[in-house]
């Protein structure tokens, strides 16, 4: 199975939707919590080009945010994470 991260901070109504369509496709994840890590958000930022929350990555890799990972749920995307 792939290596899922999601950054998040709080409060943030998308990070909650992406742990959720994460979770409906069983899918496991560390979960990064970046709300009082100013460093960790630079290191975000160096890692993806992104700013905002939340960011997944797969295997390292940036999926993106709440818009990609609903799309990647709708297209099948996801389910094949699940699988490998």
């Amino acid at each position: 199975m792939s290596e899922i991260t999601v950054y998040t901070t709080e409060p943030c109504s998308f990070c909650a939707r992406v742990k959720g369509i994460l979770k409906a496709h069983g899918l496991d994840f560390s979960e990064i919590n970046l709300d009082k890590d100013p460093e960790g958000r630079m290191e975000l930022v160096r890692r993806t080009g992104m700013m905002s929350f939340p960011q997944v990555l797969v295997d390292g890799q940036l999926l993106g945010g709440y818009a990609e990972t609903l799309t990647a749920a709708e297209s099948g995307q996801l389910d094949d994470l699940a699988a490998a």
